[in-house]
């Protein structure tokens, strides 16, 4: 009895070794849960890119009572202050921002201050139409040396890693603008000059992806508007004792900007999936 016992405990005991092997071998290990990057967070970077714009500066006159000008003359002088100005050159500077990630949608605020080199003249000159061949002629130049612009961001994750958004805020640069008006009728001269800080409009849109490690890699496009800035001058120098000549100038500046840039992101949550 006793080694019939042994003998169906051994029976016994070898089916469920070969069953918890055969379960073993059959056996499949759940994956590894994946850390998915969540764009929640305060981020600082770089950026360098282009910049193509316009200014469109302007010299006017009036005609008052006993004035230096013919009313024919206002006009001219009118047509030829009409000036355009274009630019282009390479524009780049630091980036500062925060993200907050709902889902798979993403909002944030970004700030920035650039180099921006908008820089760029014009001259015309035509005779005045009473008093041909004497003539004028009105010089114009303009520039922006930076740009800074606070701006809310919107987008949605493509991927995990893809954001893609939209962007439009403030833009805010310190437009300088020169003048010159000459003569020779009776060798008259007239200048005026602006420096304004603008604050103006900018739009736009971008993608960026998350490489890893709080890094992600950005490229964008911006079109920026500043608006137009004006000084009036009485300053035309005749020596003749006649009425003031008040003349008006203005400069506006807008400009397209395209640029890549790095952004390192501090801390924020990870989320776990499978």
């Amino acid at each position: 009895m006793k080694k019939f016992l042994l003998a169906v405990a051994s029976v016994v005991l070898g089916t469920a070794s070969v069953q918890a092997a055969d379960l073993a071998a059959h056996y499949t290990k759940a994956p590894m849960m994946a850390a998915a990057y969540n764009w929640t967070g305060f981020y600082v970077g770089g950026n360098v890119g282009g910049q193509w714009g316009s200014a469109n500066p302007a010299t006017t006159t009036l005609f008052p009572v006993a004035t230096y000008f013919a009313n024919s003359s206002v006009d001219a002088i009118a047509a030829v202050g009409a000036q355009h100005i274009n630019s282009s050159g390479v524009t780049g500077g630091f980036t500062a921002g925060y993200n907050w990630q709902v889902n798979n949608a993403v909002l944030g605020l970004e700030g920035d201050i650039n180099y921006f080199g908008f820089k760029g003249s014009a001259t015309g000159s035509a005779f005045y139409p009473c008093c041909a061949p004497t003539g004028f002629t009105v010089s114009s130049s303009v520039s922006a040396d930076w740009l800074a612009t606070i701006r809310g961001r919107i987008g949605f994750l493509a991927t995990p890693s893809w954001l893609l958004y939209a962007t439009g805020g403030a833009a805010i640069a310190e437009v300088k603008g020169n003048f010159t008006f000459t003569d020779t009728f009776a060798g008259a001269t007239e200048s005026g000059s602006i420096r304004d800080t603008r604050v103006g409009w900018t739009a736009g849109l971008g993608g960026e992806y998350a490489v890893g490690n709080g890094w992600s890699l950005k490229a964008e496009y911006l079109y920026v508007d500043l608006g137009r800035s004006s000084m009036t001058s009485n300053n035309l120098n005749i020596g003749l004792a006649l009425a003031a000549q008040t003349f008006t100038h203005s400069v506006d500046l807008k400009s397209n900007i395209v640029r890549v840039g790095v952004n390192y992101k501090f801390g924020g949550p990870v989320v776990a999936r499978y």
